[in-house]
């Protein structure tokens, strides 16, 4: 649980600190620094006195052209031509960003947080999904029914060796009943398996190999788990026996719902510690490892 927790809380810290960016995006967009104001206004006050006096000159010159102008055209031409109008000065106006709406800065920067926060919320679930199991909807991770108990302890017996449920990633294996084996595994044992073992007769065994996680095959001829990647050997009921694992089998919980026997891979249970010997099973016969 602490995984998915630390996983919101970082998502929500991005969250707030993306919509704090934007904030101040949005309020610095047009701002401008004290001192470039000032010179864009010395440059302006510059600006309009130059251009007050070269438009005051170039009026004049204009209007003694035009009369001079006029003055050959009705010579020249008896004075049949009308005095041509004087043109007016069209003065560039910049488009206002306030009537325009959005400035580019504006739309690129709303237009990247709005692309990262689709990013998020498309990421974020499926990160959460991925690492957060989802409990009771079936499969490993949750709770599987891998049969009913009568029929998982008759292929046991038949073929002597432990029965695989695929689906629980765990070999179901049998206990013995005897009253002095009991009494030793109660004192090794969790009370949850203890429960298996004593009143179903059973144990579930996680297929991992407690040492680097291989799965770890049974096998026939000395009727242990043998691990072929370093070695590390289980007995029947998944006790440490030889190789580098620290521990035994790690084990699951299994109750019983009417005839049918329910694994939950949800919670896994360490292996009991090294020289844990409750069956006293010795190899039975040639290794495989």
């Amino acid at each position: 649980m602490l995984v998915p927790i630390v996983i919101i809380v970082i998502l929500l810290v991005a969250a707030v600190s993306v919509v704090m960016l934007a904030g101040r995006a949005r309020a610095a967009t047009g701002a401008l620094s004290r001192e470039t104001r000032k010179r864009d206004d010395d440059a302006t006050s510059s600006t309009s006195t130059s251009t007050e006096l070269a438009t005051s000159s170039s009026t004049d010159l204009e209007a003694t052209g035009r009369e001079r102008s006029d003055e050959t055209r009705a010579s020249s031409f008896g004075g049949m031509l009308s005095r041509r109008r004087g043109g007016e000065v069209v003065e560039y106006e910049p488009v206002d960003e306030e009537e325009l709406g959005v400035s580019r800065r504006q739309f690129l920067n709303r237009g990247l947080l709005t692309a990262v926060g689709f990013g998020l919320a498309g990421f974020a679930p499926a990160m959460l999904a991925f690492l957060w199991p989802l409990q009771g909807l079936g499969g490993f991770g949750g709770t599987v029914n891998i049969g009913k108990l009568a029929d998982i302890l008759a292929a046991i017996d038949a073929q002597q060796k432990p029965f695989y449920a695929a689906q629980a990633r765990a070999y179901v294996v049998r206990y013995p009943k005897d009253p002095a084996i009991l009494t030793a595994a109660k004192k090794v044992y969790k009370p949850a398996i203890y429960k298996d073992m004593s009143e179903l007769g059973i144990v579930a065994l996680y297929q991992r190999c407690v040492h680097l996680g291989c799965r770890v095959p049974f096998c026939q001829t000395s009727q242990w788990f043998e691990c072929p990647c370093h070695g590390s050997k289980y007995n029947r009921v998944g006790e440490k026996k030889a190789g580098p694992a620290p521990r035994g089998l790690d084990r699951f919980y299994a109750t019983q719902a009417g005839d049918s026997i329910i694994i939950d891979t949800g919670n896994i249970f360490l292996g009991p510690p090294i020289g844990t010997n409750t069956t006293g099973q010795n190899a039975e016969g040639p290794l495989c490892v």
